[in-house]
């Protein structure tokens, strides 16, 4: 007797509903869908009718729903305009959402307050889903909630959409064989644009990586982590120095590197998309070879006492009050003048070579320990470690 009396509450609900307000079939369905137990919105809603006998009505010649006011209807131009701006991406997973009237969230909400109709979908949510798998069905992919390849925002109240795609990370390293190509731009910035370099026609380490993987990714935004660094006329050798590199909203993500990329006078090896971008600086040594040479003739007796700074700690001054300190972990000379002579040592990485060599706010020091001002004519990187 019980469950006739709520059976028949129900249908008197039902029956209300669509007295009062005339629905589409998917808010109609959406509606009872708790009751059915019913995921599928529109048929539910349609049996609805069916067992009602409900006509649409017509307002000036056209059915429009009290709620959504038809925007069911228009789910596949809102998918027309999705397809055609995502056309130019790769992806393989994205995540949708949409910007609906307020008004359409209002009514919804006037209905299940006025018949006491709780734990059912949202209006916005419906249409985000209907859309999402539309999507998900044409473009092939996988509608996912964690770190997306694309995000899609679709405006129903501008008829627009937005898209933004998962930044990719890469590490790789370079090498530097000729002299004469400083490593960064002269005006420093967090990301570089494609349209900057075009503008300045730049010629550096950095135009010419990021110049290269612009054209790889069609995007328009890169920041380059650099460890360490070396002045204009050094060269690097070795394994290379190793960068990491955020590419910003790219079209393309499905990207395979030779094992060397020759870009003029430098060469990236080892290129590869890593799972994390390296927030800061990463701990690394440099073997540095010094080319050095003195005001006075070098004595040889206090050169010997190079050797003794090995495995003790460089005080570096700096200018904000702050002393750090570096390690020097091997070091070896070798007199090729009377007032010149190679060095070879294993630093800690951003070791102020130069500084060191001049004895400016650096002690020890390589002018101090010979007793004769000394300077660095030229430094190259043999091979750079990065720390595990």
């Amino acid at each position: 007797m019980k469950s006739q009396t709520l059976q028949k509450k129900s249908n008197q609900l039902e029956t209300s509903i669509t007295k009062e307000y005339d629905l589409c079939d998917f808010c109609l369905g959406r509606l009872f869908s708790k009751k059915y137990n019913s995921s599928s919105y529109k048929l539910l809603g349609k049996k609805i009718r069916k067992k009602y006998q409900i006509r649409r009505r017509k307002i000036r010649g056209n059915r429009v729903c009290y709620i959504c006011k038809n925007t069911f209807n228009k789910i596949d131009s809102y998918l027309e305009l999705l397809i055609s701006k995502s056309s130019n991406y790769q992806f393989n997973t994205f995540v949708l959402g949409t910007i609906i009237k307020p008004s359409l969230s209002e009514r919804d909400d006037l209905i299940k307050s006025k018949y006491k109709i709780r734990a059912v979908e949202s209006i916005k949510t419906s249409i985000t889903k209907e859309i999402s798998k539309k999507f998900s069905r044409k473009t092939k992919s996988d509608l996912v909630n964690l770190d997306p390849d694309l995000t899609l925002t679709v405006n129903l109240k501008t008829q627009g959409c937005d898209l933004r795609t998962k930044p990719i990370y890469l590490y790789c390293r370079y090498t530097k064989k000729k002299r004469g190509l400083p490593q960064k731009e002269k005006i420093t910035s967090e990301f570089f644009s494609k349209e900057h370099y075009i503008s300045h026609k730049s010629i550096s380490v950095e135009s010419k990586i990021s110049q290269f993987l612009y054209e790889k990714f069609s995007t328009n935004k890169i920041k380059i982590n650099w460890i360490g660094g070396e002045d204009k006329s050094s060269l690097v050798l070795g394994k290379g120095r190793p960068i990491f590199v955020k590419i910003v909203n790219p079209l393309k993500r499905n990207i395979r590197f030779p094992k060397k990329v020759k870009l003029g006078e430098i060469v990236l090896s080892n290129l590869k998309i890593i799972k994390e971008y390296p927030n800061g600086s990463k701990p690394f040594k440099s073997s540095i070879l010094l080319n050095i040479e003195t005001k006075d003739q070098i004595n040889s007796e206090y050169i010997k006492k190079i050797k003794n700074i090995k495995n003790k700690p460089i005080n570096i001054f700096e200018k904000n009050g702050k002393t750090n300190k570096k390690f020097i972990y091997r070091i070896n000379y070798k007199k090729i003048g009377l007032n010149s002579f190679i060095i070879t040592m294993l630093v800690d990485g951003g070791f102020p070579i130069k500084r060191f060599v001049e004895g400016r706010d650096v002690s020890p020091n390589i002018s101090g320990i010979i007793k004769n001002k000394s300077t660095c004519k030229q430094f190259d990187f043999k091979q750079i470690y990065l720390s595990t």
